[in-house]
């Protein structure tokens, strides 16, 4: 490790590298090589993370979608469950989750989403290894092929990758479409050219972005339409591990050469670590606002420290103490920022938990009548009205039966029969609540607690109550 006392002329070193470059599209297209390693490897995997997006759609639960959005009807099918808009909550505290988990990321290792998860990242990269089998898969071959004639062959592998790039952005519309409607039903109505107003724009919309963006505009969306790639600056500090490049080790460079000086530095400026990057930054140059962590630069890196037979570690993950400081960063459990984002997913977590193990099977309001809030009847008594609602959540029809407790000497009408309430619907019914007569004095208006009860008689496990008033003079 560095000691303390070589501090200002590794400063200096990094100082002197230190250039940022942003690709700004004016110049030739980035043809990122692809070189296998640990990093592409894990890479590869976690891009299939996002088969789920277009086979989620087709996985089946008791004879219907797993997972369906019904926007029309307001319902959130989660395999056996039935989210409302009253249950919105939940899917607001899993959305906090997700957002925290994306800072605390960037706070521990920078932009792993970015490089990893991505969506525009993983649509280029698969768009950017179609071009690469059909067009060259280096900067040399790609601006080879660019330069010929036109020829059959050209004419063909051109139509070929727009072909396959349109039929991928295509499916990515209509896999967004399948999330918001019956997967199957969705493509029956495709092929009759029956498919609601909303779906051919949606599956145009995102055909025409998918093709474009990750076609054609590539790292240019990070650079300069992501509002995430501006913010994520203000989440790194002093701990955050970023790939990096040891200039101490590395400077002064020099070509490689079996009598290799021992003035030199270990990096022989082969330009790989910058001809794998997506985003086309030079890593030794510092870090850069293009850099993505997706760690290939260091696979680039540690082939080549393989094939000169000198140590891996020359590109590596490392944090801002330990290249410029040369002290260990802290550990994860110490750093203020991650236990507060801990914290927060914990809570959301606990919430989220809670909210699916304590889902009722209905919700049962009750409106009390305010214009008048009572009327008083020719034989004396006091009527109140109120308008009980239910909403079944379950999956199949309720037969529901109303009563009142806690009102002595009361009487009511329109809870006689009982109810049928559909799954997903919400029926609304009127109660009249009558008191025949009342100790009270003439000028004082009372309010007495008393609770509208709904019980389900086709099913003795769902019973609810709702606390109403009753107001009389």
């Amino acid at each position: 490790m560095t000691k303390l006392v070589d501090i200002p002329v590794k400063v200096e070193i990094y100082d002197a590298l230190s250039e940022w470059e942003v690709h700004t599209g004016g110049k030739e297209k980035i043809t990122a090589r692809r070189i296998k390693g640990r990093f592409r490897t894990l890479k590869n995997l976690t891009m299939s993370v996002w088969l789920v997006y277009f086979l989620g759609p087709y996985l089946r639960w008791n004879d219907q979608q797993a997972v369906l959005l019904d926007i029309p009807k307001q319902q959130f099918h989660l395999f056996d469950m039935t989210l409302f808009p009253q249950d919105i909550w939940v899917l607001a505290l899993a959305l906090l989750f997700l957002a925290i988990l994306l800072a605390a990321a960037t706070g521990v290792a920078g932009r792993v989403f970015c490089g990893y998860f991505c969506f525009q990242t993983v649509w280029t990269d698969a768009f950017s290894f179609i071009e690469g089998k059909l067009e060259g898969n280096t900067p040399q071959k790609a601006h080879k092929f660019k330069n010929e004639p036109w020829t059959i062959n050209k004419v063909v592998k051109k139509l070929s990758k727009h072909i396959i790039w349109l039929t991928i952005s295509i499916l990515t519309g209509i896999s967004f479409a399948a999330w918001f409607m019956d997967a199957f039903e969705l493509w029956t109505q495709i092929f009759d050219l029956t498919a609601p107003k909303p779906v051919w724009i949606t599956i145009a919309i995102f055909t025409f972005f998918t093709y474009w963006f990750a076609g054609f505009m590539r790292e240019q969306v990070c650079f300069w339409l992501c509002p995430y790639a501006r913010l994520q600056g203000v989440m790194y500090d002093q701990d955050t591990v970023l790939p990096a490049y040891d200039a101490e080790r590395g400077e002064p460079r020099a070509k490689y050469s079996k009598a290799t000086d021992s003035n030199n530095g270990s990096c022989i400026d082969c330009n790989l670590c910058v001809a794998v990057c997506p985003t086309g930054i030079d890593i030794r140059k510092g870090q850069q606002e293009g850099c993505i962590t997706c760690g290939l630069c260091i696979d680039a890196c540690d082939s080549i420290m393989d094939k000169i037979k000198q140590p891996r570690g020359l590109i590596r993950y490392a944090s801002y103490k330990e290249l410029y400081k040369g002290v260990k960063r802290l550990p994860f459990f110490k750093r203020p920022r991650v236990i507060l984002y801990s914290l927060i997913m914990l809570f959301s977590l606990v919430g989220i938990a809670y909210g699916f193990t304590n889902f009722a099977p209905t919700e049962f309001k009750v409106i009390h009548e305010r214009q008048p809030l009572f009327i008083k009847m020719s034989d004396g008594g006091i009527q109140n009205k109120y308008t009980l609602k239910l909403l079944n959540k379950t999956k199949k029809t309720l037969n529901i039966q109303y009563r009142i407790s806690g009102l002595e000497h009361a009487e009511v009408r329109g809870l006689e029969s009982v109810i049928p309430v559909k799954p997903g619907k919400v029926v609304s019914i009127t109660a009249l609540v009558k008191r025949s007569h009342s100790n009270d004095s003439d000028d004082e208006v009372t309010i007495q607690e008393f609770k509208f009860i709904a019980a389900a008689l086709n099913d003795e496990t769902i019973k609810t109550e709702y606390t109403a008033v009753f107001i009389s003079k």
